[in-house]
């Protein structure tokens, strides 16, 4: 059997289910990659980064090359590392104009609209709502938790009054009580 090393790269790509194949291909095309690489230096990814994507590119073609379509495995190969590239930086620049405000962060795990939360931030927060609840219990009558209740919902001044059969003076007042209740509650 001849070395795998000297074999064509058409020769390589009918044995690309060989592992060496495929190792020989990437070791005759990486300086291909970064030399496409290098042309977009000046971009928002780091040359580790635009290399990683023209690998990415170079196994594609690696995978997907046909030779009766009539190019060279060279030809193709450089198309295919060139369109990752360009692929990746146009999903950075898309990523660049993402307004901040719509960004998640990296810790939060949101799937089908539940927050997962790691255990020790779960404990947290049922000690928070712990604390709210028997501050709301001990510190709020039972009208202003009522009060507090509707307000939580959305309801508007007028509306809690009506609910209430209270005057809107009187709604407004037990929301200023139940801040100023709130306000020294640590969390």
């Amino acid at each position: 059997m001849t070395d795998i090393k000297t074999r064509s790269d058409n020769d390589l790509i009918t044995l690309r289910k060989n592992e060496d194949a495929i190792n020989e291909l990437i070791i005759r095309y990486k300086p291909v990659v970064e030399a496409i690489a290098v042309k977009y230096i000046n971009s928002p990814l780091e040359k580790e980064d635009l290399v990683q994507e023209g690998m990415i590119g170079l196994l594609a073609a690696i995978n997907s090359y046909k030779k009766e379509k009539g190019a060279s495995f060279g030809t193709y190969a450089r198309r295919c590392i060139n369109n990752s590239i360009q692929s990746a930086l146009k999903k950075v620049s898309r990523l660049k104009d993402i307004p901040q405000s719509s960004l998640v962060s990296l810790e939060e795990d949101y799937f089908d609209d539940v927050v997962h939360l790691s255990a020790e931030d779960e404990y947290l927060a049922k000690e928070s709502v712990s604390t709210l609840n028997s501050v709301l219990y001990e510190e709020l009558s039972s009208f202003e938790n009522e009060v507090l209740r509707l307000y939580i919902m959305g309801c508007k001044y007028n509306e809690i009054a009506e609910k209430l059969d209270r005057n809107t003076k009187a709604i407004d007042n037990a929301i200023q009580r139940i801040r100023k209740k709130l306000d020294g509650v640590a969390f």
